[in-house]
């Protein structure tokens, strides 16, 4: 019998490659968007006749309980949260009902339909808990100390679910997520920025890209990648946190050298450091140690780091080639090689 799953967060990057990943798997798919007045599921175009989309929010026990009752899912996955790290710093007390209350609304939703038992329950951890990192790289047991109000936010959601799982004997789990990026990453995320600036650029329709720590170390991989180890850690006996990412750090200016070199152009003509973008608080050396994922879940990234940004960059070329024909992009079905032969074409 097929399964059904919940997607919170379906609209996003995650969201939709989640929801391509399960149907995949011939799941029954649903997703919670936020009543609005505009179309915010862009990135879903492509998939759009397969899931069914309920009216509901973090922000309202009631609506998510209404939802489980009409689902009746076998899994939920929490991907929705106010995800930008810069934006929690100005509405910090938004970034915590959102991010950190909201997971405890969903759990006792949950609770109160008498799923308790039988639902299983993804939460969105992240890397951004570990902040001022106390060992390097990090793992499951590595002590959180998170340097944004996100970061704290996520601590919360972490730990509420740790406390559901073992309080009410519920099937719920962790995914300690490192920065995973796609042409489908929000315009406001520095990968976007700097790959749709890099097309921009070589078109001629920019000529400046300004950024803030070029210093500042991720562990990058590849979204797609990660949906499938939401899934793999649903799938198992036991209940367990995992971290996930590639074990591999580079800089911004790393991402920022090869993502102009994909254009044949050199960043220093093109890039200017601007203080009014470097956070607050800034986050220390953050690498995964996936080990347990890749011994435990059979899981690791089939993208590697070249590849991912190459990817963003081809996609943006595409996107801006779409606007100078005035023809509609779609970024949800950009495909790595078809990119790139359009890319070879625009500049050819």
């Amino acid at each position: 019998m097929a399964k059904t799953a919940l997607i919170t967060g379906i609209t996003g990057q995650d969201g939709s490659y989640l929801a391509e990943f399960l149907l995949e798997k011939g799941y029954s798919v649903h997703g919670i968007v936020r009543r609005s007045s505009t179309n915010g599921a862009e990135r879903l175009d492509h998939i759009r006749d397969r899931v069914s989309l309920h009216s509901a929010d973090l922000l309202d026990q009631c609506s998510l309980i209404n939802t489980l009752e009409a689902v009746e899912p076998d899994e939920v996955y929490n991907l929705a949260a106010q995800t930008f790290v810069p934006t929690s710093w100005a509405q910090p007390l938004l970034t915590a009902e959102i991010t950190a209350l909201g997971v405890t609304r969903m759990l006792e939703a949950i609770r109160a339909v008498g799923g308790g038992g039988n639902v299983r329950f993804y939460q969105a951890s992240s890397s951004e808990m570990f902040g001022r990192v106390q060992e390097v790289p990090q793992r499951e047991t590595t002590p959180f100390y998170p340097r944004s109000p996100y970061g704290v936010a996520k601590v919360y959601g972490h730990w509420i679910t740790v406390n559901y799982r073992e309080s009410y004997g519920m099937y719920c789990v962790s995914g300690i997520l490192f920065n995973h990026e796609s042409p489908r990453r929000g315009e406001q995320f520095v990968t976007r920025k700097i790959a749709d600036a890099v097309g921009r650029i070589k078109l001629g329709r920019q000529s400046k890209l300004k950024l803030g720590n070029l210093d500042a170390c991720r562990d990058w991989g590849f979204a797609g990648d990660y949906v499938r180890a939401m899934w793999l850690m649903l799938q198992q006996d036991q209940p367990k946190d995992f971290v996930i990412g590639t074990g591999k750090a580079h800089s911004v200016r790393d991402f920022v050298e090869l993502a102009f070199r994909q254009v044949g152009l050199d960043s220093q003509d093109h890039v200017e450091i601007d203080p009014s973008l470097v956070r607050p608080a800034e986050v220390d050396h953050l690498i995964a140690d996936p080990s347990q994922a890749n011994d435990r879940l059979g899981w690791s990234p089939a993208v590697d780091f070249p590849d991912l940004v190459n990817m963003m960059v081809d996609a943006g070329l595409v996107d801006l080639a779409s606007q100078i024909a005035d023809r509609p992009a779609n970024r949800s079905g950009v495909n790595l090689h078809e990119a790139r032969e359009n890319v070879s074409a625009i500049n050819a």
